[in-house]
């Protein structure tokens, strides 16, 4: 009986309500901390980062308390500075936590080279197609006696000779030099040829 009569004493019901006031405190404070250590109530959004070249990327982002990663060098975009930023993740406008690594892909210092294949004594039908497969644009054509009408004499690049394996950036201006099919004219160190390579057979490069 001695401890029921304790239970509804005044007493034991004082200590009760203060109890139950520090586990609502204690929660309380421990909520408010977790939140400071997480920086739950804190968003940056992130800046637009296109264009921007490292040194500036580097003084906007550690203003924001951000950081960055360098993931790849794209495809080269004429459109783009050299080395300035063409992709980045997360995006811009986007909400991220303080010290949130952005992730960044550059744009390279200009086009790749590309080997120039053996399209001497091909046709212009074929040798068009394949140099723009490779990226490559088609200058000025110009021709010069040879049995072979529209057959592959030379390749030029402002004005100077290109020879099977060269390399050139992508983009590049290459001039054909084609047959008038007049007559037979023979190339600087090869001997007459009096036929052109049939279509049909696979260009090599």
């Amino acid at each position: 009986m001695g401890f029921f009569k304790f239970i509804f004493s005044k007493t034991f019901l004082i200590q009760l309500v203060i109890a139950a006031i520090l586990v609502i405190v204690i929660a309380f404070l421990a909520l408010k901390w977790l939140d400071y250590s997480t920086n739950q109530d804190q968003r940056i959004a992130v800046p637009d980062l296109s264009k921007q070249s490292l040194d500036v990327v580097d003084d906007k982002l550690a203003a924001l308390d951000l950081r960055f990663e360098i993931l790849d060098s794209a495809n080269f975009n004429p459109d783009f500075p050299r080395y300035s930023v063409i992709e980045q993740v997360p995006e811009p406008g986007q909400f991220v936590k303080e010290n949130r690594k952005i992730y960044l892909t550059l744009n390279p210092s200009g086009y790749r080279k590309v080997m120039i294949p053996d399209l001497i004594r091909r046709t212009r039908r074929q040798a068009e197609p394949t140099l723009r497969s490779l990226g490559f644009e088609i200058g000025d054509i110009s021709y010069k006696p040879d049995i072979a009408e529209d057959a592959v004499l030379e390749l030029r690049h402002k004005g100077q000779k290109l020879e099977p394996g060269d390399e050139l950036m992508k983009t590049s201006k290459i001039d054909l030099v084609l047959g008038d099919g007049s007559g037979r004219y023979r190339m600087e160190g090869e001997e007459e040829q009096d036929s052109i390579i049939p279509e049909e057979e696979e260009i090599e490069f």
